[in-house]
């Protein structure tokens, strides 16, 4: 048993989230790079380097240098194994990235220097605090013009609700950006312009009010800097590591990702106050991760990450016990054992085999269509970890088939994508007709490109006018259901579970009919069971 607590103390699995553009990827790319995993760091939008970035490995990905899927990567760092759960950025993925969120035990939000909280990075830090994640914000683009430190913090707590603590203050912006005072370690590190892809050395100062302070990096600046840190421990509260594990506190550090500034002093005081593998709740209890009985869940499924192989891998997360290679465990949903001859450890697209797992690894398995996200994988124990909801779809299409000669290849290929969670199939009742539901209208996109380019399957789609799928939950031998079904029979299908939806065309519609059949009750989640 000494040993599993010796692995779980080594482990730290983290998600990385942001609005589009922040520099998320490239912060992960950067991590990557200081982990010794990789030697060179592609930056997504770098036009200087033509690799693209590590963690982004569908071929759709690096046309538009965006990050569409969440990517798992993994290195070892001062005697710890780091997993990094990389998200993506653009709203119309973000179901992807709440998914990804049950699987992290902590989570680093990057924030750009001249564009501050957006949007989408509002939502996601919502979803954290719900799940009270522990929480790192790192302020990245520094050597850009951006807006003033304490503005940017000020920003964080009201439109994030977060009560911030900053462990390193920036020396100068933009054009003046000299470096970074780390309060963590007590010490000033220097940006060289010409080493851009190399960092300076840190200089470490006892004391905050040494001369020589004022020599490395002028009068003025030292001056401020001064005064700057006054102000920080005045106005913020002294980290409390306490605090920040049940996410009422959350740390603070600057940086450019892209010059690979700030980002070792990020990654050090991660590795010292971010938490190790937590239990994870069950529909009958906690389940601890020194527990010797093996638990896990899948969180994604991938299909075709090696287009050569038309494989779909199943991203399990690792709640407790170990988890060895060729051993039968329970999948809890179907009550069949199975046994996994080749478990995958990722480096984005790179996998390898490994024999065995501990808690707070991601585990990569072949899957034949057996698994759906959500799912319990067990040592022979019946429990289901609470499940992973499926939120209604915002925009909705018919998809037509465009060469009847594929039509096989169309049906596998639509089924595999949405078994990943890429969206939502509908099947209406009445003439079998397929309606593909999405977050977002890039999804479609996706779809499209994804379908013909690993399936050779062509579709088209078209318009749908929709507001809502709503899952119904009614007793169908009543009269009052057959009453709605007769009446809404145009709008009634079934999702790829076979649960009966009522697609609504407006919240009136939703409105009037819960009011004429009050016993037909209407849910915007698919897990209303559970929920």
């Amino acid at each position: 048993m000494s040993d599993l607590i010796k692995e779980i103390e080594k482990r730290k699995t983290f998600g990385i989230i942001s609005h589009p553009d922040a520099g998320k990827t490239t912060l992960t790319e950067k991590l990557l790079l200081f982990g010794g995993a990789i030697q060179e760091a592609g930056a997504v939008k770098s036009n200087k380097i033509k690799k693209g970035a590590t963690s982004d490995f569908m071929e759709i990905e690096r046309q538009r240098g965006i990050s569409v899927a969440t990517s798992v990567l993994a290195f070892e760092y001062r005697d710890h194994k780091i997993n990094i759960l990389d998200t993506p950025g653009h709203k119309d993925f973000a179901e992807d990235t709440y998914r990804t969120l049950t699987a992290v035990d902590s989570v680093i939000v990057v924030i750009d220097v001249a564009k501050g909280v957006e949007e989408q990075t509002e939502k996601l830090v919502q979803v954290c605090r719900m799940r009270n994640i522990p929480m790192l914000v790192f302020i990245n683009k520094l050597d850009r013009e951006g807006k003033d430190a304490f503005d940017l913090l000020d920003e964080v707590e009201q439109k994030l609700g977060l009560t911030v603590c900053p462990l390193s203050l920036p020396i100068g912006m933009g054009s003046d950006f000299q470096g970074i005072y780390n309060i963590w370690e007590n010490n000033i590190q220097l940006f060289l312009e010409e080493k851009k892809q190399k960092v300076g050395e840190a200089i470490k100062f006892n004391d905050i009010n040494d001369t020589s302070i004022d020599d490395v990096i002028g009068e003025k600046a030292a001056a401020t800097l001064r005064e700057e840190l006054d102000l920080v421990q005045s106005v913020y509260p002294e980290f409390n590591r306490e605090d920040y594990m049940k996410g009422d506190l959350q740390p603070v550090f600057f940086g450019s990702a892209l010059n690979n500034f700030g980002v070792r002093e990020l990654l050090d005081a991660f590795i010292d106050i971010a938490p190790m593998p937590q239990p994870k709740e069950s529909e009958t209890r906690l389940v601890k991760p020194e527990e010797s009985a093996f638990t896990g869940f899948v969180f994604k499924i991938h299909a075709n990450m090696d287009p050569k192989h038309r494989d779909r891998l199943a991203f399990v997360k690792i709640v407790s016990g170990t988890f060895k290679r060729n051993e039968n465990y329970l999948l809890v949903r179907e009550g069949k054992k199975m046994k996994f001859s080749s478990p995958n450890a990722f480096f984005a697209d790179k996998k390898e085999v490994v024999d065995e797992s501990f808690p707070g690894d991601i585990v990569g398995l072949h899957d034949t269509g057996s698994f759906r996200i959500g799912d319990t994988l067990t040592g022979g124990e019946k429990l289901s970890f609470k499940g992973i909801p499926s939120f209604s779809p915002e925009h909705f299409r018919y998809i037509n088939n465009s060469d009847p000669l594929k039509a096989k290849q169309l049906a596998k290929g639509i089924d595999q994508l949405m078994d990943e969670g890429v969206a939502q199939l509908f099947t209406l009742e009445m003439n079998n007709r397929k309606i593909i539901g999405t977050v977002g209208a890039l999804q479609y996109e996706v779809i499209q490109y994804r379908l013909e380019h690993e399936y050779g399957a062509k579709c088209t789609y078209e318009p749908l006018s929709m507001h809502k799928a709503c899952w119904v939950e009614a007793d169908e031998k009543s009269d009052e259901f057959k009453e709605f079904a007769r009446l809404k029979q145009r709008f009634l299908a079934r999702d790829k579970y076979n649960q009966l939806v009522f697609l609504a065309d407006s919240s009136f519609t939703i409105h009037m009919t819960q009011e004429k059949f009050p016993n037909v009750k209407l849910h915007f989640i698919s897990e209303f069971k559970n929920a």
